[in-house]
């Protein structure tokens, strides 16, 4: 009787198709953010990230402890979300293997990671002031959001390298080009295109694939 559960459980796997394998990374695909933020100087950091996740008026970002960001974060408790179109990706993939920390972490070192101070000129992207918080916004972002940092999570245990942190949203400016006033939540889906990243991989959105009964109601 195990024998034949055993040859059963077999031939269902290879209909499956499924292998159990241990990614390095699950990074399935959201968009992409530039985080901006202030050093100890009062100049300002710019780095792009994409483990975040929104709710409401608030999000959650994955980060990495040893990152400057990280650090101007925790100590400022304030920063800019700044979300780039699919347009931008040359822009953003200038800050790839960029840092702002100095001297430069080892760890950093045999990735291949640069120190860079100026980190709005290295991607060719603009500063323009921010209202209700210190940090500057982008202005070739279709998107800036300015939060506060409302808590810092260990990710595991305290000891753990990685950290979500909880921030919320001051306030909201949207390019007038994603604008719609008949749509619900007044963003023009089919004009917004968020840059998306994907196992490390730069991606753009398509075409609207079905109408969605949720977007009715919330």
């Amino acid at each position: 009787m195990f024998r034949v559960a055993s040859l059963v459980l077999i031939i269902k796997n290879k209909k499956n198709m499924h292998k159990v394998i241990d990614p390095k990374i699950m990074y399935f695909g959201t968009p992409v953010v530039l985080i901006s933020t202030l050093n100890e100087d009062k100049t300002p950091n710019l780095a792009p990230m994409s483990s975040a996740w929104w709710l409401k008026k608030s999000c959650l970002l994955g980060l990495g402890k040893k990152g400057k960001t990280f650090e101007n974060l925790e100590r400022t408790r304030e920063c800019v979300l700044n979300l780039p179109s699919s347009e931008m990706v040359a822009a953003v993939d200038r800050l790839a293997l960029t840092t702002g920390k100095n001297p430069l972490p080892e760890y950093k070192q045999k990735m291949n990671f640069e120190f860079v101070k100026d980190k709005f000129s290295r991607a060719g992207l603009t500063e323009i002031s921010s209202e209700l918080v210190r940090p500057p916004r982008v202005a070739e972002c279709p998107v800036q959001l300015e939060a506060v940092v409302e808590k810092i999570h260990d990710v595991y245990s305290p000891e753990s390298s990685l950290a979500a942190i909880e921030v919320r949203i001051l306030r909201a400016y949207f390019d007038e080009s994603i604008l719609n006033s008949e749509k619900r939540h007044y963003i023009d889906t089919d004009k917004w295109k968020p840059l998306i990243m994907s196992f490390c991989e730069f991606y753009g959105l398509g075409e609207n694939l079905h109408i969605s009964k949720l977007a009715k109601v919330f």
